[in-house]
């Protein structure tokens, strides 16, 4: 039995057309198309603002979500731009990012930088 294919993609930057464009097009295209078992898109950082702010974001989100794709926040950046529930209403789960992250590249999942 093969070890689960598992992706993590880190999503920070603030620029809307690296995330429409790049991040949630492959990220989308990751699960949809079977090429990771599990795929997690991690909002951290100005990308948490953006994405709260932003109606087609969101409403790509939503595909990326009911396509299978896990999505999380960084409370502590939610947080400082005052977010927090906004991404929760998104279906985002807002928690403690850092020692999830630790574990994951521990456990050698794949990761991608957005």
């Amino acid at each position: 039995m093969r070890e689960a294919d598992k992706l993590m993609i880190i999503w920070s930057s603030g620029d809307r057309d690296v995330a429409l464009k790049v991040c949630f097009m492959y990220t989308n295209a990751a699960k949809k198309m079977q090429w990771f078992d599990e795929v997690y898109l991690i909002v951290w950082g100005p990308s948490a603002q953006l994405l709260a702010n932003d109606k087609e974001l969101q409403e790509q989100l939503k595909i990326m979500q009911n396509n299978g794709v896990v999505v999380e926040a960084c409370v502590n950046c939610a947080d400082m731009y005052g977010i927090s529930d906004e991404l929760r209403a998104l279906g985002v789960e807002v928690k403690g990012m850092g020692k999830p992250l630790t574990e994951r590249l521990k456990a050698n999942w794949k990761q991608l930088n957005f």
